[in-house]
């Protein structure tokens, strides 16, 4: 749950604060699975997610230093979750077996009917 404004008139209303409840969906992409027939530690992953998350849970991005200067949209986010599951990888911290993981798509769902997804490629070790 986030609050946040935009700026730009493509925005209309929602330049104006307002809140967001999200539904978060990480997928981790591999061509092979690894020696323990896995694409990911799903423990490790979903504790990863959750510290992403836990950095801007009930806070109003517009006040995050963090978050300066950025229209902080869903596309945004699920860009920025990304990038930190992409760290967390590099970092070790999904298990070496995570290395071998390709991509990563986020996906933040607003409603049934409202949702986006970001989409990176990861550099493999091997």
């Amino acid at each position: 749950m986030i609050a946040h404004s935009f700026r730009g008139e493509v925005f209309g209303p929602a330049q104006r604060l307002h809140g967001a409840t999200f539904l978060v969906d990480a997928t981790f992409k591999r061509a092979e699975l690894d020696q323990d027939n896995i694409v990911v530690d799903i423990g490790l992953a979903t504790q990863e997610l959750g510290k992403v998350l836990a950095a801007f849970n009930y806070r109003n991005l517009d006040e995050e230093p963090q978050f300066a200067g950025i229209n902080t949209s869903t596309e945004w986010l699920a860009k920025h979750i990304a990038d930190q599951l992409a760290d967390a990888i590099a970092a070790g911290s999904l298990g070496e077996g995570a290395h071998g993981i390709d991509g990563i798509t986020v996906t933040l769902h607003e409603s049934h009917v409202a949702w986006a997804s970001y989409e990176r490629a990861l550099r493999t070790a091997g």
